[in-house]
């Protein structure tokens, strides 16, 4: 059984405005598709998007004819497989170097292994892999999202920027939960970021790239936190000597 996390929504800096509205609502339909999860029909796209279905048809048509959509037998509308292409080259080394240590991770402790990095004032998950052999395990996909200091990899990310580059959502209660957590090297939430799951992060500081960090989450408490963390602090040493960080 998978459990699919959810996506947190999608927020542009406060200070800009997208300089093409129809390349910005192109892009909010991908979001829109990968946070449903399922295909959606051309109707509840508009919705979504909040403009008139022929808009958003027309905007599906072009997506559609770069691979960035497709549709199912039935016409409704999912994620086109170009995608996938085009989110290998986002920090191919990272990645390349990171997939083997968290499928080990993963397979060692039975727990879905991921690595997130800093976006703007969230964090995305890059990579994500589920152990081969567990009746039941979380599906952290790639691309989800959360705010910065929220979970244990939300704070792990944070505790490697300066207090100065914190962004304003950050609260007391957070600050609390860093300096704890900073004590010990690693962090944990509980139904944080999903209702009922449970995480275990440590921080990836890489020279080159985005503050980072690598967790696992599950649907059961973890009593084995340090156990946990020391497993991902040797996977981070690992990731961080491969690619020279």
């Amino acid at each position: 059984m998978a459990v699919d996390s959810a996506t947190a929504s999608r927020r542009a800096p406060a200070d800009s405005t997208p300089a093409s509205q129809t390349l910005s609502r192109g892009i909010r339909i991908l979001e829109i598709l990968s946070d449903a999860g399922d295909p959606l029909a051309i109707d509840e796209v508009a919705q979504r998007l909040g403009v008139h279905r022929s808009v958003a048809y027309r905007l599906v048509r072009t997506l559609e004819h770069h691979g960035l959509t497709s549709r199912t037998d039935a016409g409704r509308i999912e994620l086109g497989a170009r995608l996938a292409a085009l989110a290998a080259g986002v920090a191919r080394d990272l990645q390349s170097e990171a997939l083997p240590e968290l499928t080990a991770v993963a397979n060692d402790v039975g727990l879905t292994c991921f690595l997130v990095v800093l976006d703007r004032d969230e964090c995305v998950t890059l990579v994500s892999v589920e152990p081969r052999h567990a009746g039941a395990s979380v599906a952290q996909r790639p691309g989800s999202r959360h705010p910065l200091g929220i979970g244990a990899p939300g704070r792990a990310v944070l505790s490697l920027l300066p207090r100065t580059q914190w962004p304003a959502t950050i609260t007391a209660q957070v600050e609390r939960q860093l300096h704890d957590a900073e004590a010990v090297g690693y962090m944990v939430s509980h139904d944080e970021v999903i209702p009922h799951l449970h995480a275990v992060a440590v921080p990836l500081p890489l020279r080159g790239h985005a503050p980072a960090a690598i967790a696992v989450v599950s649907l059961g408490d973890q009593h084995r936190a340090a156990e946990l963390a020391e497993r991902l602090r040797q996977a981070a040493d690992a990731i961080r000597t491969s690619i020279g960080g």
